[in-house]
């Protein structure tokens, strides 16, 4: 980064970024999935994937095609929603069901959603459940493309963050399992935040259709997207070592391990596949009602848990994230312990 400073700020960035960053990111992708792609065509630097989620979007839906359709999981990532409706399409929410594990229900969707759907968002590991997607989901995934035409677009942001000595599949990974060498209608997204724990970095990259790349990059040209030379250093740095993802995971895992045996003896909590966080049932005291028991925890423990109903939105009268709530366990681990003997003890002081 202090070399980038000498001689990184006196011009302006190209939006493809520089070579050595798209080389570091395809060696990754190289080494964590054994999947090969050309850095020039097949790989874009991007400020992270919130803002990678919803510019992609915004290439690829036509708000000419009567009734464009953006499918996203149900409960979701917020950003999937302002980006389909700010694209002009219409969002369409498929439920993630606690009797599958929580892994999205996409034969729930009829053939006349499928018909005009030209994008979908998969979360895998997925928030806030922690599932993550078998090869047969998504070859179930890929053959609907096939029929349909929709892009793919796999948020992978917590792939490093897992439970199980195997990693998560990623999509790209999987296609190729599939045959799927040219990743056709395909995109993944992941970035450093999570995986190396630097939010504030804003840095990740997109792979896969190199002609949706071509497409992207265009887009990406006239919104003044191009990463700082300085944050391209220090990507480079932490794409090219794998000890601190070690570590950082390690850290997670011992976390996980204390605070959810003290959570468990007071409501319905597991541990995920994957992903930081704790996908929780309210207790019974609070009939399902996940904002106020978020209200009231916060107001008696000063301890902040997101409302699943909030992460989620009501189709046919039924919200999929009613009655739990997602706990995110990024503090050190005193801190998370602390806070989960906090939830404990003033669940058992649960009023009538």
């Amino acid at each position: 980064m202090v070399k980038a400073l000498d001689t990184g700020l006196a011009g302006y960035p190209g939006t493809a970024g520089e070579s050595p960053l798209r080389q570091s990111c395809a060696n990754w992708v190289k080494r964590r999935y054994s999947v090969k792609l050309n850095p020039t065509t097949q790989i874009l630097p991007v400020n992270g994937t919130r803002e990678a989620l919803f510019s992609l979007a915004q290439t690829v839906i036509d708000p000419a095609q009567p009734g464009a359709s953006v499918l996203s999981p149900n409960p979701f990532y917020q950003i999937y929603e302002g980006a389909a409706l700010l694209g002009g399409a219409q969002p369409y929410y498929v439920a993630s069901v606690p009797e599958r594990n929580f892994a999205v229900n996409w034969d729930s969707v009829p053939a006349e959603i499928w018909a005009h759907t030209q994008l979908i968002f998969v979360c895998s590991p997925g928030n806030p459940t922690g599932a993550v997607m078998p090869l047969e989901e998504w070859r179930k995934l890929f053959e609907l493309s096939d029929k349909y035409g929709f892009v793919i677009a796999s948020d992978e942001c917590y792939s490093e963050i897992y439970f199980r000595d195997e990693p998560p599949l990623g999509g790209l990974q999987a296609a190729q399992q599939l045959g799927r060498n040219d990743f056709k209608r395909l995109i993944a997204l992941t970035s450093l935040s999570k995986r190396s724990n630097v939010p504030g970095l804003r840095s990740g990259f997109v792979a896969g259709d190199a002609s949706i790349i071509k497409q992207f990059l265009l887009y990406r040209t006239y919104h003044g997207s191009a990463m700082s030379p300085v944050v391209q250093a220090a990507s480079i740095a932490a794409w090219d070592d794998e000890t601190h993802v070690v570590e950082n995971r390690n850290l997670y895992r011992a976390k996980f391990a204390q605070v959810t045996p003290v959570l468990a003896q007071v409501m319905d909590v597991k541990l995920p596949d994957a992903a930081f966080y704790l996908w929780a049932q309210v207790p019974q005291a609070w009939q399902g009602r996940d904002d106020v028991f978020a209200r009231e925890l916060l107001q008696a423990t000063a301890v902040t848990v997101l409302p699943g109903s909030y992460l989620a939105r009501a189709v046919n009268g039924i919200n999929p994230g009613q009655g739990r709530i997602r706990m995110a366990l990024v503090a050190e681990t005193a801190e998370c312990l602390e806070a989960a003997h906090r939830i404990a003890d003033f669940c058992r002081q649960a009023r009538p």
